[in-house]
């Protein structure tokens, strides 16, 4: 069936999950939160992002087969606009308190869910929510960072770990044994955010076709006085590179995709104007420059070339800005 189906009753949490040719990844994640999930007051919603294969029809099996249907259901989007985009059809087709936006290639450990609400309903100071992401044997990941600016790129490209200790406001990733202070995002790989800020704030901005929409919108948000937090008791496994392959061409220095450097571009000419991005472009190849000298550069493959994309670059044509005033409802076909 096509079309909108009636706005949901109201929910206290909404798990969206997004799909894109990822079905055995989005049945393992489901199963995790089998036990997370109160139906009569939860749900969670997983949207195929028109995965080109049978990835929807198989979802949709395996919610039916095992009995999942009281607190799970799919949404197909008719196009796949990314990552934004994707977690944007699922926000509109919701209606609760906090939304959590929960990657497919994440396992969800016993009570994570619930450590995340109750801080949320014990902590009203915040209003976008990181859990600890870790590895399948308990590793931490680093998931809690400060905004990127021009001068970080310097410090990031040219591995100046002395440079970064003077000016720590400008060392993007925030070490865990340094969480004294709230961060200023955590990673969208799970975060849970609450209403008002969507309503305020408004949706993800669709232009980011991927990567940067997660700093953009904790930035737009914090513009709007809103406060994110870290809770390190929610523990989330997440597998990485399972929906992109820009971690994975960065852990082998091979070349990003187009649409990563897009998406650099835009954050820079969004927040910093187009001469903020050539300075935050000039500070990378100094960066650049120097670690080479000191051969301990870890630029990617063709990396000094494609920083310099535009905003548009590896994506469909750019689609409207996020408006704080936009519906959070909007049609798409359902299974």
């Amino acid at each position: 069936m096509t079309g909108e189906s009636p706005i949901p009753p109201r929910k206290r949490l909404s798990v969206i999950v997004l799909n894109y040719r990822t079905p055995a990844l989005v049945t393992d994640c489901l199963a995790t939160l089998e036990t997370e999930i109160d139906p009569s007051r939860d749900e969670v919603v997983i949207v195929d992002n028109a995965s080109p294969d049978e990835s929807a029809d198989r979802i949709a099996q395996a919610i039916r087969d095992r009995g999942w249907s009281s607190w799970a259901r799919l949404v197909r989007s008719p196009v796949n606009g990314g990552f934004a985009a994707g977690n944007n059809v699922g926000i509109r087709n919701t209606n609760a308190s906090v939304r959590i936006l929960l990657n497919s290639d994440t396992l969800v450990r016993p009570d994570a869910i619930g450590t995340l609400m109750n801080r949320l309903e014990t902590d009203p100071k915040i209003a976008i929510l990181g859990p600890r992401l870790e590895w399948p044997d308990g590793e931490p990941q680093i998931s809690t960072f400060r905004f990127r600016t021009p001068f970080t790129e310097l410090i990031a490209a040219g591995s100046l770990g002395w440079l970064g200790r003077r000016f720590p406001r400008h060392v993007v990733a925030i070490e865990l044994n340094d969480l004294s202070t709230s961060p200023d995002w955590a990673s969208f790989a799970c975060i849970a955010i609450r209403d008002e800020v969507f309503q305020r704030v408004g949706m993800l901005d669709e232009r980011y076709f991927m990567y940067f929409e997660d700093m953009d919108y904790c930035r737009r948000a914090a513009r709007e006085g809103f406060r994110v937090g870290y809770e390190p008791k929610a523990r989330v496994v997440h597998l990485r590179g399972g929906t992109s392959e820009v971690k994975k061409n960065t852990a082998s220095r091979k070349r990003r995709p187009a649409y990563f450097y897009g998406a650099r571009s835009r954050y820079f000419t969004s927040w910093y104007g187009r001469h903020g991005w050539l300075l935050a472009n000039l500070c990378w190849m100094l960066g650049w420059i120097l670690a080479i000298v000191r051969g301990k550069s870890k630029a990617v493959s063709r990396e000094w070339l494609d920083i310099w994309s535009g905003p548009r670059s590896g994506r469909p044509a750019s689609l409207p800005d996020p408006s704080p005033s936009a519906t959070i409802r909007a049609g798409a076909a359902h299974a």
